[in-house]
């Protein structure tokens, strides 16, 4: 099945030139079936990229998807135009009567402030608790998931002395995991952050289960059963050159910026990077939307209720 997003959205004539399927209102209303609700809160700079991204890998699910753009309030946009936001976004308190079978709160360009600091963390912190009674899985990736990993738990985030950079090897820790299903023993991850969540600080919340680690660059995915709650602090959503536009974007502004790690060909800039993170990208999200499938209730109003409870991925 497709994904249904709005036709005139920048990401549609992507989606559809590479092959992804996507529907329209007048296609979806023919099907007879209960489309998965999976809403983005997008607080990336360049949203548009990010919607790209995200809705690639739900969009290759064979289950129908409505996908919603949520936005804070609290925090007005540099990088996205005003047009775009009012066309296809709805903010946080729009949208919070609802409910949603998967929300994918994504990372932020403000790692290296402490949470409190942050000038829409109320607004986040309200988000949390609300994904608790109106969000049956919710995937946090990256500043998204040092955030709410804190926010539930109070695991800290520790600054790094320069920024982890590049793609690196990860190692599967529970190929009997729902999320891991196909999964190879080792495989490859973009990274790209300035701050880290410990092993140390995640082993101290008995809730919590390592599922991705990386020798050098440490852990990468946590499920917690309680709540459906996975946090993803590196990118498998990336793009074949977002790291590279990254590299480039700081070289150009005379930031001091280290070339990613196995990323460029023999090291060399001018030559195009290698994608060899996007079957994993793939089978990870599309476990992800199956376990949805699989447990979400039928009645999307069930979704919070005490007397629903929830079903918890092995």
């Amino acid at each position: 099945m497709p994904i249904k997003i709005p036709d005139t959205l920048p990401a549609f004539e992507t989606l559809v030139h590479e092959g992804v399927r996507v529907m329209t209102e007048t296609a979806a209303i023919r099907q007879d079936i209960r489309p998965l609700q999976i809403g983005l809160l997008n607080l990336m700079p360049n949203k548009i990229k990010t919607e790209i991204q995200m809705a690639r890998l739900i969009g290759a699910s064979p289950l129908q998807v409505e996908f919603s753009l949520v936005r804070v309030g609290a925090h007005k946009a540099k990088n996205t135009s005003e047009e775009h936001l009012l066309a296809y976004y709805q903010t946080w308190e729009e949208v919070k009567h609802r409910k949603f079978d998967g929300f994918i709160i994504t990372g932020a360009p403000v790692e290296t402030l402490p949470y409190e600091d942050v000038t829409y963390w109320d607004e986040m912190r309200q988000i949390f608790d609300w994904t608790e009674t109106n969000v049956h899985s919710t995937l946090n990736v990256c500043w998204g998931g040092m955030a709410a990993i804190y926010h539930f738990h109070k695991v800290p985030k520790h600054a790094l002395k320069q920024k982890a950079f590049g793609v690196y090897r990860h190692r599967n820790l529970k190929p009997s995991s729902v999320y891991l299903n196909g999964f190879s023993d080792d495989f490859q991850v973009p990274v790209s952050r300035w701050t880290e969540v410990r092993r140390a600080d995640i082993e101290k919340v008995p809730d919590l289960e390592i599922l991705m680690e990386s020798d050098e660059m440490g852990v990468c995915l946590v499920h917690e059963k309680r709540g459906n709650r996975l946090y993803m602090f590196n990118h498998v959503e990336y793009d074949s050159t977002s790291l590279a536009d990254e590299y480039f974007r700081d070289v150009n502004a005379g930031i001091p910026i280290k070339m990613p790690h196995n990323y460029f060909p023999h090291n060399d800039p001018a030559l195009q990077p290698q994608n060899r993170w996007r079957s994993h990208a793939h089978l990870f999200f599309g476990n992800w939307i199956n376990e949805i499938y699989q447990t979400t209730p039928y009645d999307i109003a069930d979704i919070g209720l005490p007397s629903q409870g929830r079903v918890e991925a092995a």
